[in-house]
């Protein structure tokens, strides 16, 4: 028995000693990486003036001062705990989201998030508006893309394919319908000389657009102006716009017919009307009665700020009751699978390289990580964690959609006003 505890006492304790020694070590140098990634955000901002917009390269293109940035720079509307209020907000617009299925579909879930269509989406981009510019670009839509193709080059292709549907050029005036921060309206502008007006709800994007158009002298010939596209004839004259187009916008409407039929009003006589919309897709494959399909639409709503996903019938007949005529209609990605083609999802998947590193899922997760020490130190606001871990959980969503072709960010409509 002596023996016996003499051996316990030899091979455990030591065990005890070695396991405490290595958790101290471990703290030391989670503390010395806190410490050193601290001392880098105070010397960069010191020395490099700090958080600066740039219109060219990626404003947030700096993994230090960029991360601490986000939610947190001179531009943002959102005092530190106003991202924390906002997030929860949010989150109860989408009450059993990720824990029950269905639990977001009935109709009384959707009938909340319509009626507080307003103060979701607004949340929603207050909050996202710098993760999407970190991760993925000034341009906030999804692209087919051919083999071959850059993501950049499918996301200008996508961009110039609505310019070129539409006779856009310098002799016409544009309305961007739910412009964002501006990227599609800036490039457009570019590429065909036209006068475009942007309308987001967003008064962040508004700000930040805006300084953006400026810093690449566009401030002519391209604008953004704050107000709701539930309501456009309130912010834009009526029947002086040749053409309008949304890009991944409209989804976020809580009535089609009626940003439709305001899209309609600020349309000249014969005025055409393109975009991109988000739908599901029950011909390829979607069903509301298979339970592995309701929650990867449930998913994609939640992470993305929409009452509820729409399908392409719907679109067209939403289209046609607001007084259009639909000239064509189609999945801009209905050849995603085929061999010639880039799945328009492969981005969020991805594969490790430095270039578009972000946006793929161990880059999220980087990035997840960075922001979680940011919280923790208090240089990130409270609640930062929590959008962070909205937006990847729904990018797992929005791939599995894709995949399995549930649903698509490119059902592209071409119509003109009757």
């Amino acid at each position: 028995k002596n023996t016996t505890l003499f051996f316990l006492c030899t091979s455990v304790y030591p065990k005890q000693i070695i396991m405490e020694e290595s958790l101290s070590n471990i703290h030391l140098v989670i503390t010395a990486a806190v410490s050193l990634l601290c001392i880098n955000i105070v010397v960069k901002m010191i020395a490099g003036g700090g958080f600066k917009r740039d219109p060219v390269k990626n404003s947030f293109a700096d993994s230090i001062i960029g991360s601490a940035s986000l939610l947190n720079n001179h531009d943002s509307v959102l005092n530190r705990d106003g991202v924390k209020h906002s997030i929860e907000g949010y989150e109860k617009l989408f009450n059993g989201a990720r824990q029950t299925v269905g639990a977001t579909t009935t109709k009384e879930s959707i009938s909340l998030r319509e009626k507080e269509y307003a103060t979701m989406v607004n949340s929603f981009y207050d909050l996202v508006t710098d993760f999407y510019e970190w991760g993925w670009g000034l341009s906030f839509h999804f692209a087919p893309r051919g083999i071959g193709e850059t993501f950049e080059e499918s996301i200008l292709r996508a961009e110039h394919y609505l310019a070129l549907r539409t006779g856009m050029d310098a002799s016409k005036k544009v309305l961007d319908v739910g412009c964002g921060v501006g990227g599609p309206a800036r490039n457009l502008a570019i590429f065909t000389g036209a006068d475009i007006t942007g309308v987001t709800i967003n008064d962040y994007q508004v700000r930040v657009g805006n300084k953006y158009n400026a810093l690449k002298g566009l401030d002519e010939s391209c604008r953004i102006i704050q107000g709701d596209f539930q309501k456009l004839s309130q912010y834009v004259s009526k029947g002086c716009y040749d053409i309008a187009y949304e890009i991944e916008a409209t989804c976020h409407s809580p009535d089609r017919i009626a940003v439709f039929g305001g899209v309609n009003e600020c349309l000249k006589e014969g005025g055409l009307f393109v975009g991109y919309e988000w739908t599901v897709l029950p011909d390829r494959g979607y069903d509301k009665d298979n339970t592995e399909h309701v929650r990867i639409k449930e998913g994609i709503e939640v992470g993305n700020g929409l009452p509820t996903l729409a399908t392409p019938e719907e679109i067209i007949q939403a289209l046609e009751d607001s007084g259009f005529e639909v000239l064509d209609s189609f999945d801009a990605n209905e050849n995603t699978h085929s061999e010639h083609e880039i799945p328009w999802y492969q981005p969020l998947k991805g594969s490790l390289s430095w270039k578009g590193f972000r946006m793929t899922h161990f880059g999220r997760v980087c990035t997840h990580a960075l922001v979680s020490i940011l919280e923790c130190i208090r240089i990130a606001p409270k609640g930062s964690v929590r959008v962070s871990a909205l937006l990847n959980a729904t990018a797992l969503d929005l791939v599995e959609g894709g995949e399995e072709e549930l649903f698509t960010p490119s059902f592209f409509f071409l119509a003109r006003k009757k």
